[in-house]
C-alpha cells in the first residue's frame, strides 16, 4: 500500500478506519503515518492525523511517546483542521502531575473562551486544560473561573456539553483534593 498516495487524496470515515488498521501495531507503519503528518501538503497531513485519531487503544502508548512533538506542533499550527486533530489525540491523554506543560495550558484556557475559535477546539481545549489541572486545586479553581465565564455566552450543543461534564468532575474532585492539599507540599517539575 502506498500511504503517501492514499493521504494525499480525499477520502472518507470507512477509508480511515481502514488505514488505522494498517497502522496499527506495527511501528514501521505508525513512523510512516507520523512522518506523514508533518507532511508539506496540507491533505496528506491533515488525513494522517485523522487517521491518528482512529487508532485503536493498543497504539496509546505508542501516541504517549509523540506527546511532546505533538504538543510542540499544535503551538506552532495555524491550520484549524490540525490543530483541532491534534487536541483530539491529547485530549486523551493522562498527564504526570510532576511535569505538566504550562504552555499547552496557556494555549487551552486562552481557547476556551474565544469565540473566534471553532467550537471543536474550545471543547477539545476544556477537556484537555481538566487533565493538566486535576490534580492541583490552584490550576483547578483558574479553569473554573473561565468555565463559569462561558456561562456568558451563547454556546453550541458540543460545548455546552464539554462545560456540564468538566463541571461535574471539577465537583466530584474538590473534596479529593483538599484533602491531598493539606498534605506536605509535593515538588513540581513544570515541562
Amino acid at each position: 500500500m502506498n500511504i503517501e498516495d492514499a493521504l494525499s487524496q480525499r477520502i472518507n470515515l470507512p477509508q480511515i478506519k481502514s488505514l488505522a488498521s494498517w497502522a496499527s501495531g506495527n511501528p514501521e507503519n505508525l513512523r510512516r503515518l507520523w512522518s506523514l503528518a508533518g507532511a508539506d501538503n496540507r491533505r496528506t497531513s491533515v488525513n494522517a492525523l485523522w487517521v491518528m485519531t482512529h487508532l485503536p487503544d493498543i497504539d496509546s502508548e505508542w501516541l504517549l511517546s509523540l506527546r511532546d512533538m505533538i504538543i510542540d506542533m499544535l503551538l506552532s499550527e495555524s491550520d484549524t483542521a490540525k490543530k483541532r486533530l491534534l487536541l483530539q489525540i491529547i485530549k486523551h491523554q493522562d498527564f504526570d502531575p510532576t511535569s505538566i506543560r504550562i504552555d499547552l495550558l496557556d494555549f487551552c484556557m486562552s481557547k476556551i473562551n474565544s469565540e473566534h475559535e471553532p467550537y471543536a477546539i474550545r471543547c477539545f481545549s476544556i477537556y484537555t486544560a481538566f487533565n493538566l489541572c486535576k490534580h492541583y486545586p490552584e490550576l483547578l479553581a483558574e479553569l473554573q473561573e473561565h468555565l463559569e465565564l462561558m456561562s456568558y455566552q451563547s454556546l453550541s450543543p458540543g460545548l455546552n456539553c464539554a462545560l456540564k461534564q468538566t463541571q461535574k468532575k471539577i465537583k466530584k474532585l474538590k473534596p479529593a483534593l483538599k484533602i491531598a492539599d493539606s498534605q506536605p507540599n509535593r515538588n513540581i517539575t513544570y515541562a
